[in-house]
């Protein structure tokens, strides 16, 4: 009678260990332990948020320097064929822009 419960309660307790592990699995997929963290900390969310800011701040105003040169250049090479309308509207945005530096 003895084995027959001691095999139901080990069979219970690798259910149990399995259910555990898949858990586990889970919460270290989802990064439970960050979020827990960050929800902890006032402070963090804070220094985190600033920091972000700052890199997306800076990102952004490179991204944009680095697409109106390229454009200026562009500009300047259709200005340099001569046509005849779009030349001469695009000469006069690459004088506006080149006034406002």
């Amino acid at each position: 009678m003895f084995k027959y419960f001691s095999k139901i309660k080990n069979k219970k307790i690798d259910i149990l260990n399995t259910s555990i592990n898949n858990l586990l699995e889970t919460f270290q997929k989802s990064n439970i332990e960050e979020w827990s963290y960050i929800f902890g900390s006032k402070k963090e969310i804070i220094k985190r948020n600033i920091i972000a800011g700052i890199f997306r701040g800076v990102g952004i105003g490179i991204g944009v320097t680095i697409i109106t040169a390229i454009l200026i250049i562009i500009l300047r090479k259709i200005v340099a064929l001569n046509i005849p309308v779009i030349g001469e509207y695009i000469a006069d945005i690459v004088e506006i822009v080149q006034r406002s530096r």
